[in-house]
């Protein structure tokens, strides 16, 4: 029997192992996509404890402890840090593969000298002693647990009307760059109460009026650039509802736009929403292609469905799940009305659910165009398809139906400092299917070519993409 995540895990093979061991495991990260908070990095925040820094804002997390019958007081709620982090414990045996079981020891052993040592109710006291011993030291702010993963690139998710003085603190850190990226979700969700407060809000940060919908791609441009002058290389869209919307005239547009504002969404029709909506994405997308800014739509989440939970904790609580639309015909059509006018920016495309990976990876071969390797990307498994078999099938498919030779490789979409050791879960995996691959004779017996495909979807192609 092999010991629990020992150093060959997942390594079923000769060639995984050497694969992984040496060149693998100590490149640096790209991190291309996180929700880490910049005002935490630029501050090197540091925590007083585990708890704290495991919980506080983890829902992945969150939702396992509920799963495993810990009461709210004790996920998210009003207990001490120190009962939180022992409910968690509590709740660690019953979370036995799940992935959040696999990260949460990569994250003791990898941080905290821990290696070995299985968090349970027993061993729970003298893991929150050593932990919390480290977390005490110089370099175990937010900067060196960075440091600690050679993390080189961070990017973070903005709303564009952000000042990202933060970004601005940031810029010149030594060994790390962390850049915004321009998240415009609230202006795209045309139907949310929001929506109307949102845009002035907009108008209030660039400082004219927003009446019509030249206005309105003017604002978001002049953030855009904003985003652009403190280092922006991507932005970012979580697509809850992905509608292609009739393509309407500019003054259809206007209409739209100043009855939403003014009447709210009882004058608008969900059609009417689409068109604009679309329409939005469409000029961003121009505009990001203009100034080489990645798009990457996140596509699909059923988000807040227990409204229990969204009325007690608000958003981002743990309550979110699996959009079953389709989504083929809207996301090939909002690439063409790009595409044919020769303005499809670098897209990565990612659904929450699994079942659409053969309609990204042949969506995705449709809009290649020969002017950059993998122009239009399948991202890696998302959100709860974050997991051994999600990001499997997914690497499976884009190789079958796809170059997985351009892929961008893994990212956390995580809140968590602790969250990087995902890059090595991945790894790990990435060199078990190569070199399965190669022991069966799916691929030549080219040490170096192997070495190289490593290399390159582990870290070299999304350096390429983000610092270059």
């Amino acid at each position: 029997m092999s010991a629990f995540l020992n150093a060959d895990f997942l390594l079923d093979t000769a060639t995984a192992r050497r694969l992984y061991h040496e060149v693998a495991a100590d490149l640096p990260i790209i991190d291309y996509h996180n929700h880490l908070p910049p005002a935490e990095i630029a501050a090197d925040h540091h925590w007083d404890n585990l708890g704290e820094l495991w919980l506080a804002h983890d829902h992945y997390k969150w939702r396992m402890m509920r799963w495993a019958g810990i009461e709210e007081a004790r996920v998210s709620g009003t207990a001490s840090w120190h009962d939180k982090f022992n409910a968690y414990a509590q709740a660690m045996p019953r979370m036995v593969l799940n992935p959040v079981h696999h990260w949460s020891h990569l994250e003791l052993w990898r941080y905290f000298d821990l290696d070995g040592t299985v968090l349970s109710p027993q061993t729970a006291d003298a893991i929150w002693e050593q932990a919390n011993a480290k977390l005490a030291e110089a370099g175990f702010g937010a900067r060196g647990l960075l440091a600690k993963m050679k993390v080189e690139f961070v990017g973070t998710t903005d709303d564009p009307c952000d000042t990202l003085e933060h970004h601005a603190a940031l810029r010149g850190a030594e060994g790390l760059v962390v850049a915004p990226s321009f998240r415009p979700d609230t202006a795209l969700k045309v139907e949310a109460a929001e929506f109307a407060p949102y845009i002035d809000r907009l108008a209030g940060v660039t400082g004219a009026p927003i009446r019509d919908f030249d206005a309105l791609v003017g604002a978001m441009v002049t953030r855009l650039d904003h985003f652009v002058a403190h280092g922006c290389k991507a932005s970012d869209h979580g697509l809850e509802l992905l509608d292609a919307g009739d393509e309407v005239s500019g003054a259809t547009l206007d209409d739209i736009l100043r009855r939403r504002l003014d009447t709210g969404m009882d004058s608008v029709t969900s059609d009417e929403a689409a068109s604009l909506r679309a329409a939005l994405l469409v000029a961003l997308g121009r505009a990001y292609a203009e100034r080489d800014i990645v798009m990457q739509l996140h596509i699909g989440p059923l988000r807040n469905t227990s409204s229990r939970l969204l009325h007690a904790k608000g958003r981002d609580a743990g309550g979110d799940g699996v959009r079953d639309r389709a989504i083929a015909e809207p996301l090939n059509a909002l690439l063409d009305r790009l595409d044919r006018t020769n303005e499809l920016p670098r897209t990565v495309l990612y659904c929450v659910d699994a079942t659409k990976n053969a309609i990204l990876t042949t969506t995705a071969a449709s809009f290649q165009d020969g002017s950059v390797a993998g122009k239009v990307q399948v991202g890696t498994g998302w959100w709860h398809a974050d997991q051994l078999d999600g990001m499997e099938r997914q690497m499976i498919d884009l190789t079958q139906m796809g170059l997985i030779s351009t892929f961008l490789g893994m990212l956390t979409d995580s809140r968590s400092f602790l969250s990087f050791p995902r890059h090595e879960y991945f790894r790990r995996l990435l060199c078990r299917l190569i070199g399965r691959w190669a022991e069966t004779g799916h691929l030549p017996d080219d040490p170096q070519a192997l070495e190289g495909l490593v290399r390159d979807i582990s870290y070299t192609n999304a350096r390429r993409w983000f610092i270059e």
